[in-house]
């Protein structure tokens, strides 16, 4: 089977260069779309889960979309954050995002370099007493985090801020695609609600990151490229390594 036409259920990336080599080389055409969007937990929906953000000392972010629904909610629900929290992001473009929300001060806000290791390395002995809360999506996994934080015996919660509201898809013809890239498993959710009796039949489905697997696995959709890899870390990469199976 020949691939054309790819669905990529994200919205384009600022820069294209990886998938325009791979359109050029194969002559493959890209398609993104969104499958969902993240938005805030409401103030009641929040409220079901009966946390209180001042019994807690740090925060710890792993997105934007966290930051921005946090304080949305803080604001909702008239708590006042004391000057005193503390903010522990995974990478220091979220946390140079508190600055919308607050005065960037160093001594308050601390990030990592993207894994849950450099996060809890962050904290070591000088933290450890801090009671943190760490934030989440309806659709996300903290396990990666949560098993370090309790290794280290670190005082810790979760709780959802920020929820996936399925797209409307309903105007895609998704059996004219070729093969179709998942990232998250509101992907898998999205997909079902849109089209309940789909047949996964040829087309090539693609898995990117490791949460996205086991949705993809319990909805019964077979996964034929899983990225990253050490040979392919991307996306586009892991395609054009597909591609260059299928020529030989």
């Amino acid at each position: 089977m020949s691939i054309k036409n790819i669905l990529v259920s994200q919205k384009a990336p600022r820069v294209l260069t990886q998938y325009q080599n791979v359109t050029e080389k194969f002559g493959v055409n890209f398609e993104f779309c969104p499958f969902f969007v993240v938005e805030p937990l409401t103030s009641r929906e929040f409220r079901a889960q009966r946390i209180n953000l001042l019994d807690y000392t740090a925060i710890v972010f792993s997105s934007r979309h966290a930051i921005d629904a946090f304080f949305q909610l803080a604001e909702e629900l008239r708590t006042k954050i004391p000057e005193t929290m503390k903010y522990f992001c995974t990478t220091e473009a979220v946390a140079m995002y508190l600055q919308k929300h607050i005065v960037y001060r160093k001594r308050k806000i601390f990030y990592g370099t993207g894994t849950p290791e450099s996060l809890v390395a962050l904290i070591g002995p000088k933290h450890k007493g801090e009671k943190f809360l760490i934030t989440m999506s309806d659709s996300s996994s903290a396990e990666a985090i949560t098993s370090l934080f309790q290794a280290h015996k670190l005082d810790y919660s979760t709780g959802v801020f920020v929820k996936s509201v399925s797209q409307d898809l309903h105007e895609k013809d998704l059996q004219s695609y070729d093969m179709i890239v998942f990232y998250n498993p509101a992907d898998v959710k999205s997909l079902q609600e849109n089209f309940p009796d789909f047949q996964q039949g040829d087309i090539k489905m693609v898995s990117y990151g490791r949460s996205i697997v086991r949705a993809m696995e319990e909805a019964g959709l077979r996964i034929d490229v899983k990225a990253p890899s050490p040979e392919a870390p991307s996306v586009a990469s892991a395609i054009e390594q597909y591609l260059e199976s299928l020529q030989k």
